[in-house]
């Protein structure tokens, strides 16, 4: 009998070890909505429910603000900040204004973060430059609202108007490129992210002064090309696009969507965008979707577009679709939030606290506007998924859970009592949330 219970225990454990590795496939959350334009596999033990106090595994203050996200690899996680100098400034909550800018009155430090992912505890921070900031910021946005990127081996610093600063895992300088000073719209301000694919760092920076998109050799920091883009200020992350058919970098604009090859040849180009554009690109069911939305223009399209486009491919007349977009909808783009799409549906998080989810493979409604909260003061942060579950953090730093579906339903709410416009990570069974003040990791409590 004894033995018959030690060897089902031992059956148990393994069954327990290889389910737990099943589960936790989402080890890293390398760039910007991490390597699934924000759905992670099923996992139950991923939290569904938490507070300032229920499954708060740890709550570290970071000096400096940033919206950037933070980023994950193994127990690595990074964010940069800008730490003012002199008197901290204001950062708004709220619908955007144009006048909302600060100037900058003292020099500010740009800080590379590595907080260890099972303590808490902050590893080493490095000074990446001090100085005076060249222009002001929206009081929504930060000098420090670039994501970071990581392959495990280093991680890339950008901001647009310093340049990218790349360090080992060990906080060593590896390599760094200077650039600017640029103008950007209204003194906005940045916040475009780079990307990694293969042995190449990407950047774009969307300015006033010189827009421009440029490849770098990751290890040594050589620029292999770069390209010119229509002037104007967008704040979009590019987009790697492995498809059926290649490999393509697919950048928004407001004047135009490019897409380019991995040596910066234009593949393709679709005009009719909104004239500010802010949500990254993603791919699902073999199909590109761009969304571009700016809340004071009419057309505000989202973009469904098949693998092998050349050329021009702009809808002409009252077209909703051609030979290489699947469908569109002129009015269905969100403003600052990046959509999604988790199973079939594609789900659209407006800034102001409203859901829609269409058919992801014939932009079919499946429901108009939902309202979320008629409490919440906003929404800038994109959505994430798992487990059936949608998950939406408001500018309060309240998240809400929706349920994935067909039905829209509010199950419940997560509230951290902190301003929060960052994208959250998840990664090793944990939500990883940076608010205004403090880097916070979720996770439930054993």
């Amino acid at each position: 009998m004894e033995a018959r219970l030690s060897i089902r225990s031992l059956v148990t454990v393994v069954l327990l070890t290889l389910s737990s590795a099943g589960v936790s496939a989402q080890e890293n959350w390398p760039q910007f909505r991490g390597g699934n334009a924000g759905v992670v596999p099923d996992n139950p033990a991923l939290p569904d429910a938490w507070s300032a106090t229920e499954n708060t595994a740890w709550k570290t203050a970071i000096p400096g603000v940033g919206w950037g996200s933070p980023v994950v690899w193994g127990d690595h996680v990074f964010v940069t900040a800008a730490v003012n100098t002199g008197a901290p400034e204001p950062i708004k909550a709220g619908p955007l204004r144009g006048g909302d800018v600060v100037k900058p009155a003292a020099p500010y430090r740009w800080v590379l973060y590595d907080v260890e992912l099972g303590t808490g505890r902050i590893r080493w921070q490095k000074d990446v430059v001090t100085s005076l900031p060249a222009d002001g910021t929206h009081m929504k946005n930060t000098y420090a609202s670039e994501t970071a990127v990581t392959d495990g081996e280093r991680v890339y610093a950008y901001f647009a108007n310093l340049g990218v600063f790349v360090y080992d895992m060990t906080g060593r300088p590896v390599w760094s490129n200077a650039m600017g000073p640029f103008t950007f719209r209204s003194g906005w301000g940045s916040a475009a992210s780079p990307v990694l694919h293969d042995d190449r760092l990407f950047i774009v920076n969307d300015n006033e002064t010189r827009a421009f998109i440029a490849a770098y050799d990751k290890r040594t920091g050589q620029e292999l090309w770069t390209r010119e883009r229509d002037k104007g200020t967008n704040w979009v992350t590019p987009f790697v696009w492995k498809n059926e058919r290649r490999t393509e970098l697919v950048v928004p604009g407001s004047t135009r969507t490019r897409s380019y090859d991995l040596d910066g040849n234009v593949l393709w180009e679709l005009t009719g965008m909104s004239t500010i554009d802010i949500p990254t690109p993603f791919a699902a069911h073999g199909l590109l979707f761009i969304n571009s939305g700016y809340s004071a223009d009419a057309l505000r399209p989202v973009y469904a577009i098949r693998p092998g486009a050349s050329g021009d491919i702009s809808l002409k007349g009252e077209e909703t679709s051609n030979a290489f977009i699947a469908w569109s909808n002129p009015t269905l783009g969100s403003y600052n939030p990046s959509s999604l799409v988790h199973g079939d549906i594609y789900y659209t998080l407006h800034d102001r606290g409203f859901l829609t989810a269409n058919d992801a493979r014939t932009g079919k409604e499946i429901y108009g506007r939902q309202r979320i909260s008629a409490e919440a003061s906003g929404f800038s942060a994109s959505p994430w998924a798992y487990n059936g579950k949608i998950f939406a953090v408001s500018e309060d730093g309240d998240t809400f859970v929706i349920a994935a579906g067909p039905e829209f339903k509010v199950l419940g709410k997560n509230s951290l009592d902190e301003r929060t416009l960052a994208t959250p990570a998840v990664a090793d069974h944990s939500v990883i949330i940076r608010t205004a003040g403090n880097l916070v990791r979720i996770r439930r409590a054993r």
